[in-house]
C-alpha cells in the first residue's frame, strides 16, 4: 500500500475518532453545538441519538485502523471501511449537511482511490 493511502485512511480513521468526540462527549457542549450548529435545547434534546451516532463514528474508525495495522492483508478490510464512510458521507450530505460531503465522502473517495492505485 502506498505511502499516500496510509495517510489518508490515517487521516480518515482519526476524523471519525474526533467525530466520536463531538458526538458522544461533546455534543451539548460549547464546541460541540458550535461544530454542529445546535442551539442549547437542541443539543440536549438530541443527545442521546448523537451519542448513538458517535458510537458508529468509533466503528468506522476502529475498522480503519484495524486494516491499517494489518497492512496489506487488510485490503478488504480497508476497502470496506471506507465504502461505509463514503456511503454515510453521501447520505449525510444529501439529508443532512453538504458540508458532510466534504469532510467524509470526497476523503473517502480519494482513500479508495489511491487504495486502489497502489
Amino acid at each position: 500500500m502506498s505511502t499516500a493511502a496510509t495517510i489518508v485512511i490515517a487521516l480518515i480513521a482519526i476524523l471519525h475518532v474526533y467525530i466520536l468526540v463531538l458526538e458522544m462527549f461533546l455534543w451539548d457542549k460549547p464546541q460541540g453545538r458550535r461544530a454542529f450548529g445546535l442551539t442549547q435545547e437542541m443539543a440536549t434534546a438530541t443527545k442521546t441519538l448523537a451519542a448513538n451516532q458517535g458510537l458508529y463514528n468509533g466503528f468506522l474508525a476502529a475498522g480503519l485502523f484495524w486494516g491499517l495495522y494489518l497492512g496489506a492483508a487488510g485490503f478488504q478490510i480497508k476497502v470496506f471501511f471506507l465504502i461505509c464512510v463514503l456511503v454515510a458521507g453521501l447520505y449525510g450530505a444529501a439529508t443532512a449537511s453538504k458540508k458532510i460531503l466534504y469532510i467524509q465522502a470526497i476523503p473517502a473517495a480519494m482513500g479508495l482511490l489511491l487504495l486502489f492505485l497502489s
